[in-house]
């Protein structure tokens, strides 16, 4: 039976997900002229209510953001859940320039446990989930470029071979505690619970509750929310008006302190 390409992502503002389609298109391409991607995107509430199982003539491209240098936990039960059966699998992480500390090797641990064959990896640079102007509009021309390379050389991995090792990627473990801020006097500090609020200039659209991955924004009043925030910048980034924003001190210099010290452009790390 001939191959079948996937992507399977969470992209809150749709930079995972570019590079994900950019890799899984070049990939299919070369594999086959013609072939359709089938996508599978689980960025919303509903489509991580579904159980998903893949063949073993599947080849998947798995992408999720990095939120505090590691695998969002928020997707962790989802992730879990997904069967691979000797499908191959393209781990992808993007992250705002920053690091991507474990995330790459624990999205590659999890699915290595839930019976994909990781041939490859990457960690990618997208536009800071905080930010406008941290790796801003990234990914860029060059990260597409770099993007295609990928994919050529998975490629020629998967043509010359037939049995697959798990892929070397970096990183730690036992993997390392989620990155926490610090305050100015240098001590670690909580912004989990920092939501984003709602200025007169909201036009009551609702767009932010629909692109909200959590489904945590009231669809009656859209300032309130009922449930988590994760911080992906979904609504912020979408807001036709900008209404939406946050006024927390802590993450505030948080987010300061990533535009001054991360600044210098990172470029995609890639692991055949």
């Amino acid at each position: 039976m001939a191959m079948q390409v996937n992507t399977l992502y969470f992209s809150a503002t749709g930079t995972t997900r570019k590079v994900v389609s950019r890799v899984a298109e070049e990939l299919s391409e070369n594999l086959e002229k013609g072939m359709v991607v089938k996508s599978f995107d689980f960025t919303l509430p509903e489509a991580r209510k579904e159980p998903l199982s893949f063949a073993k003539e599947d080849i998947v491209v798995i992408g999720v953001p990095v939120i505090a240098g590691r695998v969002p936990n928020v997707l962790l039960k989802y992730l879990n859940s997904i069967k691979g059966n000797e499908a191959l699998a393209i781990a992808i992480v993007v992250y705002g320039n920053r690091n991507y500390d474990d995330a790459l090797i624990e999205l590659r641990d999890i699915l290595q446990l839930n019976s994909f064959k990781v041939i490859a990896g990457g960690a990618f640079v997208g536009e800071h989930s905080f930010s406008k102007i941290l790796a801003k509009d990234r990914p860029d021309e060059k990260d597409m470029a770099i993007a295609n390379n990928f994919a050529d050389q998975i490629y020629s991995k998967i043509t010359a071979q037939v049995d697959f090792q798990i892929v070397s990627v970096k990183g730690n473990f036992p993997y390392r505690n989620y990155y926490r801020p610090k305050n100015l006097q240098g001590e670690a500090v909580d912004i989990r619970k920092v939501t984003p609020l709602t200025n007169s200039d909201c036009t009551n659209c609702k767009l932010c509750v629909s692109v909200c991955p959590m489904g945590s924004i009231d669809k009656e009043d859209v300032s309130k929310l009922i449930g988590i925030c994760i911080k992906c910048g979904a609504c912020i980034k979408s807001c036709p008006t900008e209404a939406k924003y946050y006024d927390d001190e802590d993450y505030l210099r948080h987010k300061y302190e990533l535009e001054i010290e991360f600044a210098a452009r990172r470029e995609p790390e890639l692991f055949i």
